[in-house]
């Protein structure tokens, strides 16, 4: 099934066009389509997949203050005592910029962790960067609304 995830992912990645830099127009439906195939590659602890969105610049801010770069972000999402068994987004707005695009949006995660069941409703701010020939998430903030 990684397997699978990994290379949907990278033929996703691969399909865009090479566009000189200054050229990139923001295509929602890509973005929002990314941002979807990242649910799907964390729900099932693919880091191999998610490490394609992501620069080695990466920057996450977690609901709780918790800052992780890419390599701790990356190792989080390897983490077996995190067990989801639901990761998806909502309601997301994307806001386009010359190479460059915010996604905002609602996210609803459910499972176990470290034996704890959890159920969290937040929002999340992505910032996406066109480099390098393709999408990159540059940086990402999440915001615990409820959870149960």
């Amino acid at each position: 099934m990684k397997h699978t995830l990994a290379c949907c992912l990278l033929l996703l990645v691969a399909v865009s066009p090479a566009i000189p830099a200054d050229e990139v127009s923001v295509d929602r439906t890509k973005l929002i389509a990314l941002e979807n195939a990242w649910n799907l590659a964390q729900l099932h602890h693919d880091a191999g997949a998610v490490d394609q969105l992501l620069p080695d610049t990466f920057v996450y801010t977690d609901y709780d203050g918790t800052v992780l770069n890419k390599a701790k972000f990356l190792a989080d999402v390897k983490d077996p005592s995190y067990r989801a068994t639901l990761i998806t987004n909502e309601d997301m707005q994307v806001i386009p910029y010359q190479n460059a695009a915010i996604v905002i949006g609602g996210y609803h995660t459910k499972g176990t962790y470290k034996g704890k069941a959890f159920d969290h409703h937040g929002r999340f701010t992505d910032m996406w960067m066109y480099q390098g020939g393709k999408w990159q998430c540059i940086a990402t903030h999440t915001n615990l609304v409820s959870k149960e």
